[in-house]
């Protein structure tokens, strides 16, 4: 019996052998999104948007109507189409178009010189509009069709007749017009903010003349020159933040009246529907106390009490702009975390209540100045506010409702004083995202999960009744891919459930020891794993086990989508915590028996290169081998508005800024550790590595250095390709 169980073991494994050798192997060329074949090996994607309540596909050859059961009812246009009516070559695809205005057929077309508006059922030209040369941060106003832009650090109009503005004339390096503001933090990315009927623009001014220029260098000049990258840093001079409105009818400018130093930082500018008020949410430089506050738009004048007031020993981060119910514009839902959780708040802007300060779940207090109504509740967080069905009164959502890794479609009635426990829309698991038609009354929903490649449906909001209107086939059917899981262990405090992706090796052996590298982020903002495709794999992970690596990547306390207690338990000490629950996962790997503990690696970028460096130095006896890209070396050489919210500024935490550092860890080196670089990074500039390089050279511990010239805090293109090439080129140089 022996000898039998024996021989069909031996022809199992030859079986399988010879599957694996008939597959074909990825080229990191496959993998990467900078690869020249990465686009052939994606699931099939579905271009689609909305006309109003119809769904349209949009597909290079033409555009087509969806019916409510899935199935394409008729062409809108073509390419053909719409050249023929312009009369010149200009559009290629129907796959960029836009639909913007719910009841009209009016298509939208941008190129780099115009926007354009046809008729496609007249087949006429409705409208052009040139954009001006050297235009940037362009943003356009479909109901008035005027556009805002900038040259330079200044900001300019062009009315809908072609009629151009100038609106500022003294912007330069130091003082910058109609730019994103606070280096892109609080959810800010744009300058340029139209009112709704397009009459008024607010647009951002910062001063950083105090700051000081860092001297980034471009090396394409005959001699190489320095060039302005004004880089505010932990605990020193920060940018000066101001809001104007200009108004179109009267040709005048005026500023917010909001009086220094009570705000540091202006964010989420939000317009009234009307457009008579402007809603700022501004924190101090601390950023433990945020207010919301209304302006009047025609004056600047601020309103005498705040909407809301929110404080946090630790910090308060808003980062979503208010939304106005589309049946009523005397209420609005925001977005906070002040019950620790992200959740949806409804604001009633006319029932001014008294205010007092109560204890919130997050671990502040709050301070409420209207009526103020929890709509979502729960152990969750909200990702995306994806808008409402109009009709039925409620909101929907995108949110980690059923498990903390599902990302996944929900809807709330809105009901005065009253939250609901969310409704589930369309699968229970994956991760979605989805785009609603103008009431809300359906939307398409696209996702994937672990069994599902990308799946893409259209949804009605109320029932919940779906159409399928794309099922992806595995792209990498004829491909040897590696078998990818997922679980959870605890945290270092015992306590909190932290979730993994392990990633076995192709053709995997569990009689062998595989060496592992673990790969790495750990910082605020961000997540490595969540349950859609492949568990989030990242290409590069492919590519290792491909070649004989266990990958194991594990999100620590301080990432994303778990809460605020969760990101915050890291605060003040960057790296600390975190480090402590990396390591509870080299214990997990170590009671792997195919897992070789002698051959351990590490890989991260930026937040992950910082843990890189820092685990590779805390923990010199456990990883043998560290890839650290673009990394935080000390946290007092990071940016003032993400460092002193993490870490608070130096003086005020000297203790927390000298265990973060890893300039006194270079000493600690032992194992191979190569640090790469853009040479002209403008987000952990390169003082970070070059002091760390320095401390090695004075500790006399060797780790090895790379640059990318001309590139910045990432590489893309076919630089991203030669990077992957690189970090491997180390790991079997050195771990294999």
């Amino acid at each position: 019996m022996k000898r039998i169980r024996l021989l069909a073991a031996l022809l199992l494994a030859a079986v399988t052998t010879m599957a694996q050798t008939t597959k074909k192997s990825f080229t990191l060329n496959d993998l990467l999104g900078g690869g020249s074949t990465y686009w052939n090996l994606q699931p099939k994607y579905m271009f689609s948007t909305w006309w109003g309540e119809m769904p349209v596909e949009l597909t290079v050859e033409k555009a087509m109507c969806i019916l409510p059961n899935g199935e394409r009812e008729r062409t809108l246009f073509t390419p053909d189409d719409l050249n023929a009516i312009l009369g010149e070559k200009v559009v290629r695809t129907c796959t960029n178009v836009q639909f913007p205005y719910p009841t009209l057929p009016v298509v939208k077309l941008q190129t780099p010189k115009e926007i354009i508006l046809i008729d496609f059922e007249r087949k006429a030209v409705e409208w052009r509009g040139q954009i001006q040369e050297g235009a940037s941060e362009l943003v356009w106003n479909a109901q008035s069709r005027n556009m805002a832009y900038c040259i330079g650090s200044n900001v300019y109009i062009q009315t809908a007749d072609g009629t151009r503005r100038q609106l500022t004339t003294d912007g330069n390096d130091d003082i910058v017009y109609g730019h994103s503001v606070s280096r892109d933090e609080f959810g800010i990315s744009s300058g340029l903010f139209w009112s709704p009927d397009g009459q008024r623009l607010a647009f951002y001014k910062k001063d950083q003349s105090r700051i000081p220029s860092y001297p980034q260098v471009d090396i394409t000049k005959r001699i190489a020159a320095t060039y302005v990258d004004k880089y505010p840093m932990a605990g020193e001079e920060t940018e000066d933040v101001s809001v104007a409105v200009y108004d179109i009818a009267t040709g005048k400018t005026v500023w917010l009246k909001n009086p220094k130093p009570q705000t540091d930082y202006m964010t989420n500018l939000s317009w009234a529907p009307d457009g008579q008020k402007l809603y700022v949410f501004e924190l101090n430089r601390d950023q433990n106390f945020m207010q919301l506050f209304g302006y009047n738009a025609l004056t600047g004048e601020k309103d005498n009490a705040p909407l809301v007031e929110e404080k946090h020993p630790k910090y308060v981060e808003p980062l979503n702009t208010l939304t106005f119910l589309p049946w009523d514009a005397t209420k609005a839902v925001m977005q906070s975390r002040r019950d620790n959780w992200n959740h949806l708040y409804l604001l009633d802007l006319k029932k001014n209540i008294y205010p007092e300060w109560r204890d919130a779940a997050g671990g502040g207090t709050t301070c409420d100045h209207v009526a103020t109504q929890l709509l979502t509740t729960g152990d969750f967080e909200v990702r995306d506010f994806l808008g409402f069905n109009e009709k039925e009164k409620s909101v929907l959502f995108v949110g980690n409702v059923t498990h903390p890794l599902h990302h996944t479609i929900h809807k709330c009635k809105v009901k005065s004083g009253k939250s609901e426990t969310p409704v589930l829309i369309g699968a229970g698991e994956g991760v979605h995202s989805a785009v609603l038609s103008a009431s809300g009354s359906r939307l398409i929903d696209t996702y994937s999960s672990p069994t599902v490649a990308r799946k893409v449906e259209l949804i009605d909001t109320k029932n919940g009744k779906s159409a399928n209107l794309l099922t992806a086939e595995d792209p990498w059917s004829e491909y040897n891919v590696p078998e990818i899981t997922s679980g959870s262990i605890k945290a270092a405090d015992g306590v909190t459930d932290l979730y993994y992706r392990l990633i076995k090796p192709v053709g995997f052996d569990p009689a062998k020891k595989y060496p592992t590298v673990v790969y790495v982020y750990g910082g605020p903002h961000a997540h490595n794993v969540q349950a859609s495709r492949g568990y989030y794999f990242r290409g590069w992970e492919i590519y290792m086990a491909q070649l004989g690596y266990v990958i194991f990547v594990l999100d620590n306390r301080g990432s994303q989508y778990r809460g605020l207690k969760f990101e915050q338990a890291t605060f003040r000490h960057l790296g600390d915590e975190e480090m402590k629950d990396q390591i509870c996962g080299v214990e997990f790997l170590k009671t792997l028996p195919y897992v070789d503990a002698d051959r351990l690696g590490v890989h991260g970028w930026s937040f992950g290169g910082f843990m890189t460096t820092n685990l590779m130095c805390s923990y010199p006896d456990v990883f043998k081998v560290g890839v650290a890209g673009g990394p935080v070396i000390d946290w007092k050489y990071y940016e003032v508005m993400y460092g002193e919210r993490y870490m608070d500024r130096p003086d005020e935490n000297p203790e927390g800024y000298a265990s973060s550092s890893l300039l006194p860890k270079a000493k600690n080196l032992k194992g191979r550790l190569q640090i790469i670089l853009g040479y002209n990074d403008p987000t952990c500039v390169p003082q970070h590595t070059l002091s760390f390089i320095r401390a090695c050279i004075d500790a006399g511990t060797q780790p090895d250095l790379f640059t990318y010239p001309g590139d910045g805090h990432n590489m893309f293109g076919t630089d991203q390709v030669h990077l992957h090439e690189r970090i491997t080129r180390y790991f079997e140089d050195y771990l294999k």
